[in-house]
């Protein structure tokens, strides 16, 4: 690929996450004005979007999303397990080992599980501590962002608690979306905490067996991995 085919796909990639974030409804542009407004800014509407379709194509019944404050990208996962056909109802448990950003998600959602057959559960609790006391092989998808403690022995966490054919997603994995990045792995002569550790996370992770796994550009990098 030349430089005029990057330039295109940078363009491409702006175009996608302009177009994702004009089709959310004017209720979450709200949300995430409110959540701007406390201090927990919102990742790209184009990763909201994939999460959602994610959940709809793994017809997931249980979900959990761990990271800090992912209040829109959580509506927008919960829209997507209210269609999942069935009788009984899903679950998304999100994961926050602050108590800013528990809050933040319990007040965003206060009143509108009333008449949803999806159960939202809200955990404040760093996850080291949390994942060893969930039942193995219950969970259909796995979101993990924010903060490198978030990340640590993920991939064990996730073996454990995901079914066969289960995904965990793991974002920011270009190490963009940080106060140190300084062009994250774009840029190898950053050596900030998050981008070292994203480093070291995706060796690790597209080296590991259990699971298959790749890249993907969408918001500031997923990184998606199926359980063998």
């Amino acid at each position: 690929m030349n430089r005029t085919d990057y330039t295109n796909l940078a363009k491409g990639w702006e175009f996608i996450e302009d177009t994702a974030y004009t089709t959310e409804t004017p209720a979450l542009h709200h949300l995430r004005r409110q959540c701007a407004d406390t201090g927990f800014d919102q990742g790209s509407a184009a990763q909201a979007e994939f999460l959602a379709m994610q959940v709809r194509q793994l017809k997931a019944r249980s979900v959990i999303v761990l990271g800090t404050g992912s209040v829109v990208e959580s509506a927008h996962m919960l829209e997507a397990l209210e269609e999942v056909d069935g009788e009984v109802g899903g679950q998304l448990t999100a994961v926050d080992s602050s108590a800013q950003g528990t809050a933040l998600i319990r007040r965003a959602f206060s009143g509108t599980q009333d008449g949803m057959r999806t159960k939202l559960r809200v955990v404040n609790a760093k996850p080291g501590v949390y994942f060893p006391r969930l039942n193995a092989s219950d969970y259909d998808l796995i979101v993990i962002s924010g903060e490198n403690v978030n990340y640590d022995s993920a991939l064990d966490h996730a073996h454990r608690l995901l079914r066969s054919g289960g995904e965990l997603v793991m974002c920011d994995v270009l190490a963009l979306d940080c106060e140190d990045s300084r062009g994250g792995l774009l840029n190898p002569a950053d050596r900030g905490d998050k981008a070292t550790h994203m480093r070291e996370l995706l060796d690790e992770t597209l080296q590991d067996e259990r699971f298959s796994s790749c890249i993907v550009p969408i918001g500031t990098g997923l990184l998606l991995s199926i359980k063998r």
